[in-house]
């Protein structure tokens, strides 16, 4: 049987930043934020090219073990057969190791070109079957969801793959990140979870996830009760203590704050009248007179991975 056919042209995939968890929704919960990393592939007679530009240029590999092409190996196999040759040029913006989804977005970024690049690829493999592949690759449903659909995501996992649905967040909701210069890694993170936690914890966590999901889209006054968290964060700040300090600080002035995803990344959810108050906090925690964090107030990514002319 013939492989598949392939466009000779190139073309350019945008993916989003994600926040993932929310506070309560630990691995339902994800968010599509307005950072973005851009991939250009076009297929080629023979061999694999890959450039680096921006994050991770200079410690990424640019061969066959880059997360991107491996997931886009994994999208071609489902595609029914690999093009000849490649070519991949990455813009990265969204930080490495900090909790804002750069593997879901190198996954979802890399499935989403082999589909484009593939005549026939939507219908070959559909966006439920892209959530699936990618959540398949990442081991988990929450950031790849954001990722994928855009906006605010809950996810889960039957007998049968990855499901998701996406809702839309207030337009008054604004994140807000503090991005720290360190990384914590994702395997670390988790590895300082309990196998068990108490069941009052559980019931509280089950309370303010559904609370979060009316809180986000339609009562945003309601967010700081909607962010309480009782299964993860207090468990992994002893790896990121100043990251679980700015939350304290945060939510001690009325800002809902949450650790973004493992980690240690920090996301609050304001409005527009409490960006400058949010964004002060900044400089307030750092060590030797230097902050510990640098601020960015980010929109809502409201399409999530998207293919785009290439002159965009």
């Amino acid at each position: 049987m013939a492989g598949p056919a392939f466009r000779a042209a190139a073309v350019r995939v945008r993916v989003p930043a994600t926040s993932a968890n929310l506070g309560p929704g630990f691995d339902a919960f994800g968010l599509a934020l307005g950072l973005y990393d851009d991939v250009v592939v076009r297929v080629a007679d023979s061999g694999l090219a890959v450039d680096i530009a921006g994050e991770g240029a200079g410690t990424l590999p640019r061969d066959e073990r880059h997360l991107l092409v491996r997931s886009m190996r994994a999208a071609f196999d489902r595609l029914g057969g690999q093009p000849r040759g490649l070519e991949v040029v990455c813009a990265n913006r969204i930080p490495h190791g900090r909790g804002l989804g750069s593997s879901s977005a190198a996954i979802c970024a890399g499935i989403v070109a082999a589909r484009a690049v593939t005549i026939g690829g939507p219908s070959a493999l559909d966006d439920d079957a892209l959530l699936a592949l990618a959540s398949e690759l990442e081991g988990h449903p929450d950031n790849v969801a954001a990722c994928l659909r855009g906006n605010f995501t809950i996810a889960w996992t039957d007998e049968e793959s990855a499901k998701a649905v996406a809702l839309e967040p207030s337009e008054q909701v604004v994140p807000v990140v503090f991005v720290p210069a360190g990384e914590v890694l994702t395997e670390t993170a988790r590895g300082l979870l309990p196998k068990t936690v108490p069941l009052a914890d559980a019931a509280v966590n089950a309370g303010r996830s559904a609370l979060l999901v009316e809180a986000l889209t339609r009562r945003p006054e309601l967010l700081l009760a909607a962010t309480e968290d009782r299964l993860h964060q207090d468990y992994r700040a002893s790896a990121m203590p100043d990251s679980a300090a700015l939350v304290g600080a945060l939510r001690a002035e009325g800002v809902p704050a949450v650790i973004s995803g493992a980690g240690p990344t920090v996301l609050a959810l304001t409005d527009e009248a409490g960006v400058d108050k949010v964004l002060s906090f900044a400089g307030h925690h750092g060590h030797g007179g230097d902050p510990a964090f640098a601020a960015h107030r980010l929109g809502v990514d409201r399409t999530g991975a998207t293919v785009l002319p290439l002159d965009v």
